[in-house]
This record gives C-alpha cells, structure tokens and sequence, in this order.
C-alpha cells in the first residue's frame, strides 16, 4: 500500500517587503510565489517591473524557464504584483477577475459572483478575496507538505499587519471578511509583503 505523497509544493521565490521612508513615501514589492509539483504549474504574483530582470533567475533556481509556467494569477492590478505579465505570454492569465488564454481569449467565471474558479480540482482553487482592490483573488493550494497554504496577495500585507492593512484597503469591511474566510481554510499564509506565516487555529 503506497501512500502518495503532496502533489504540489509552495515556494515563495521573494518574499514581498514594504519599507516606509521618514517623507511619507514606500519602497514595496510583492511577494512572487511557484506553485508547482502537478500537471500545472503556477506562478503567484509577478513582482514589479523592476522585478523583470531577475525574476527569469528565480524561476531557473528552481529548473524552471518563463515558458514552462502554465498559470499566472495576479491577486490584483496593483503595478507591484502585475508588473511582469508579459514574460509569460502562453500561460493562461488571472488578472483579478480577467480570465485569459494565449491570445487574449476572455473566459467567463463566477469570481466576481463570489464563485471559486478551480484550476486543479481537489488541489488548487483561485478564491475571490475582495476588499483590498474590489477584484482582489487569492490561490488556494490543498494538500500540500505544509497543509493547506492560501497565497493570499494583499490580502495580507504581513504575519503582522493589524496596524496597516485597513489604510491599504479600498473596502475595508470585505477585507475583514475575506480575511476571515482565508483564515478558517488556510494552515499557512503567504502574504503580499512578508513572510509566510502559519495560522494557529484557536
């Protein structure tokens, strides 16, 4: 009898950051995470643009090329996580609630309905996380060696984020809620500018 190990793994290839400066102003970008192990492999988040030249090195760290990423989710259209969208010209592209295939082929979804779009059913569902931008989605990942891992964008600015995260929001009240449904699935949060970090269930 051979149990099978986790399908996919999580690799947070740059942790995201946020440092403010004394005159009001932020040095920021997101957090840029692989999602692979299965038929798909996904990338979470692409940095900003001045991510690009150093992004195809992260993806190579791990024996990957741009063009073996199948899926791109973007969490939201903010310039530091969708900054590098066109090095992966033949994926299929989750930008917020935009759902594309090469070519720019629109596909229709329920995301903006509240509905998951399920990219690998039983192991990986793009979930709607609205508040911090209105067509704000996290990735789900189940059954991975940590458990179930939500990559949650800003979502999460940090593990430590209570003091900031409602001045970052444009729906503060969704906000709480799609930060309370992510924490009664997840085991473990990786957030749009720090760490990953573990939820403990009380």
């Amino acid at each position: 009898l051979s149990i099978p190990g986790p399908l996919y793994s999580v690799h947070v290839l740059r942790a995201g950051f946020n440092t403010p400066n004394p005159d009001g102003s932020a040095r920021a970008d997101g957090s840029v995470t692989l999602v692979w192990g299965g038929p798909l492999t996904v990338l979470v988040d692409t940095g900003g643009p001045w991510l690009r030249p150093h992004l195809p090195g992260l993806l190579a760290a791990r024996g990957l090329a741009p063009a073996d990423v199948t899926h791109v989710v973007v969490t939201h259209g903010h310039s530091d996580h969708a900054g590098n969208l066109n090095l992966f010209p033949d994926a299929t592209l989750l930008v917020g609630f935009d759902l594309s295939r090469p070519d720019g082929l629109y596909l229709p979804h329920g995301l903006a309905r509240g509905v998951p779009l399920v990219l690998h059913p039983g192991h990986l569902q793009v979930t709607p996380t609205p508040g911090h931008t209105r067509a704000h989605v996290s990735l789900v990942a189940a059954g991975t060696s940590l458990g179930t891992v939500a990559v949650a964008g800003d979502a999460f600015e940090s593990g430590e984020d209570e003091e900031e995260w409602r001045a970052l929001s444009e729906e503060p009240g969704e906000q709480r809620r799609s930060r309370g449904r992510l924490v009664a699935v997840a085991d473990v949060i990786v957030p749009g500018h720090g760490e990953p970090f573990r939820v403990v269930k009380e």
